[in-house]
């Protein structure tokens, strides 16, 4: 009887884990769409929303750390620079300690650039991106 019960528990447990994986993997993945659809549009306003408080930034090389205020700033100056014309999510991936990362490729009148977001969880529970990287193609 005790095989039986210790079966079920471990059964009980392994769909708890996957529940509380998938869970995460759709707020993530409704996250990285929203993302996504600011990129398309160019809204540095809404982008900044999906700011960590702190933010590295790099495009074309210059990598720096800013507030998410100056991330926005930068990014307004980035989509006036280069409008968009379209965003295409290439890959995404997770690890264990709850860190997503989203490779892209931003299209505009000019070319493309290559994007890097790295996302993780902050203390509210909400997604923020805390690394951001545009390098142009």
């Amino acid at each position: 009887m005790k095989p039986i019960r210790s079966f079920y528990i471990l059964v009980l447990l392994a769909l708890l884990v996957t529940a509380e994986t998938t869970a995460q993997n759709d707020v993530t993945d409704a996250t990285i769409e929203e993302i996504s659809k600011t990129l398309r549009i160019g809204n540095s306003r809404e982008l900044a929303f999906y700011f960590n408080d702190v933010v590295e930034l790099k495009i074309d090389g210059e990598k720096q750390n800013y507030s998410s205020v100056q991330a926005e700033a930068i990014m307004k100056s980035f989509f006036v620079k280069y409008p968009p014309t379209g965003f295409v999510k290439i890959h995404k991936g997770s690890s264990k300690e709850g860190l997503s990362y989203v490779l892209g490729k931003y299209s505009h009148k000019k070319g493309t650039h290559r994007v890097y977001m790295l996302i993780k969880q902050v203390e509210d529970g909400k997604y923020k991106i805390d690394t951001f990287d545009f390098t142009k193609e």
